[in-house]
């Protein structure tokens, strides 16, 4: 079930159709509302996805609540889909295998992944381009793979992979404009690179060779968390 619209409105149709339980805010973007009578569900307004809990027939019932509550608001506001719950900002290095792999997985989800080298530059800065094509997507997946080399000045031995400069510098972006739940850093090699980050919080998911493999389940289960509608058996 979607909802494509602002809180404030949802609440309002909820409480027209004479729904009483209590709202609570979640840090990823989330709101749940827990309903008197039983039964729960929550909503992610990036995606306009409502997910539904509770016991069976508590759950069953809310469902039912809510679709007529829904069904009397204007049709823009719910939709089967909406561009938020498409786009997929993608950013990655040299390894062009690892990027098609990503690429192929996103898009047998049904999302819509942007690469920033695929996309018009419309005579902007690198800085431009990333703030305009970031502005409506919902999360971002940064490769972090072993394309370059470094070491701590006067350190050679302790040389390690490193993710490219602008790998680090989109990430950090992402960071800023996402939130440190909604970008997921796929590390290829992990015993060999640096993490391109050392902020707490952030997720990690490693792989080695094929990302659908060895990395696929967690980033579903990641985007799920925020309001993704996504199989994790459609892998």
């Amino acid at each position: 079930m979607k909802f494509h619209g602002e809180f404030k409105e949802l609440q309002q149709a909820i409480e027209e159709a004479n729904i009483q339980g209590e709202w609570k805010d979640c840090d990823n973007g989330q709101r749940q509302f827990k309903c008197r009578v039983g039964g729960n569900f929550s909503w992610w307004q990036t995606t306009g996805t409502i997910s539904f809990g509770g016991k069976k027939d508590e759950k069953e019932a809310l469902i039912v609540k809510v679709k007529a509550a829904l069904d009397n608001m204007p049709e823009n506001f719910v939709a089967n889909s909406h561009t938020l719950n498409k786009k997929v900002f993608v950013v990655y290095g040299h390894d062009t295998t690892s990027r098609t792999q990503l690429d192929a997985l996103l898009r047998r989800w049904g999302l819509e992944p942007l690469i920033l080298d695929e996309l018009p530059s419309k005579g902007q800065t690198i800085i431009e381009k990333l703030e305009e094509y970031t502005s409506d997507v919902g999360f971002g997946v940064v490769l972090a793979t072993p394309d370059d080399e470094g070491h701590r000045r006067g350190a050679p031995d302790e040389k390690m992979y490193r993710v490219r400069q602008n790998v680090a510098l989109e990430l950090g972006m992402l960071l800023t404009k996402l939130g440190r739940k909604k970008v997921a850093v796929l590390l290829k090699n992990q015993d060999e690179i640096e993490k391109p980050s050392d902020i707490q919080g952030l997720i990690y998911i490693p792989f080695k060779d094929d990302i659908r493999k060895d990395a696929g389940t967690s980033l579903a289960k990641e985007m799920r968390e925020c309001g993704y509608d996504i199989d994790v058996k459609d892998l």
